[in-house]
């Protein structure tokens, strides 16, 4: 496609451009994802995107943002904080097997963006709802999130570069951990994801 002359828009917009980039990083990864790429991609002069888009750093923002918007909860039914909770972090799986390559741009930029910031407004809410304490609903979100990124992370990262689920460990050196090895058999697997999230939401719900 031949090259757009600079500043013109040709019909772009924020979300065509994002959905463009997100396009991009899904198929050759964040490290090889720059501007220019994108603008070769979309046919146009770089300049073209910096009109929508303000600079390298609002882009990546734009990026997270449409993955984010793909976070829909499913409904239906009396709702407790505990099933918001699980619902989210399905969603919030999914998104992440389904973008593996913009998985790490999410762990590692702060997230405020409206998709973001809809999805901790109703479970904090539906938490207050149920008379949950103040300090226990403002530590949530933290809690949640720093578990559901620090796992997707590593189960994301291992399906992008084919790294072993499971290390072999050396029973002589390491006799504990080669004992519990047949228990991280399902890594990466809901099963698992399940099990961990039942943990993390029991803790919640014990310290309040």
């Amino acid at each position: 496609m031949a090259r757009r002359a600079r500043g013109t828009s040709a019909g772009l917009d924020r979300a065509s451009i994002a959905a463009a980039a997100v396009g991009l990083v899904d198929r050759d990864g964040l490290e090889h994802f720059g501007v220019r790429r994108l603008a070769d991609q979309l046919g146009v002069d770089p300049m073209s995107i910096y009109h929508h888009v303000k600079g390298k750093a609002a882009l990546l923002d734009a990026v997270c943002e449409a993955v984010l918007a793909e976070v829909r909860i499913t409904e239906g039914g009396p709702e407790d904080w505990q099933t918001i909770a699980r619902r989210t972090a399905h969603a919030y799986r999914d998104m992440a097997q389904r973008h593996p390559r913009v998985f790490p741009l999410l762990v590692g930029r702060a997230q405020t963006s409206a998709p973001a910031l809809a999805a901790l407004e109703r479970l904090v809410a539906a938490m207050r709802d149920a008379g949950m304490p103040e300090q226990a609903v403002a530590d949530t979100p933290s809690v949640l999130f720093g578990f559901l990124n620090g796992h997707l992370f590593a189960r994301t990262a291992a399906k992008v570069h084919g790294a072993a689920a499971v290390p072999d460990f050396d029973a002589d050196t390491y006799p504990a951990l080669a004992e519990l090895a047949p228990r991280l058999a399902g890594f990466g697997s809901e099963t698992e994801f399940d099990r961990m999230l039942d943990t993390v939401l029991a803790g919640v719900a014990s310290g309040c």
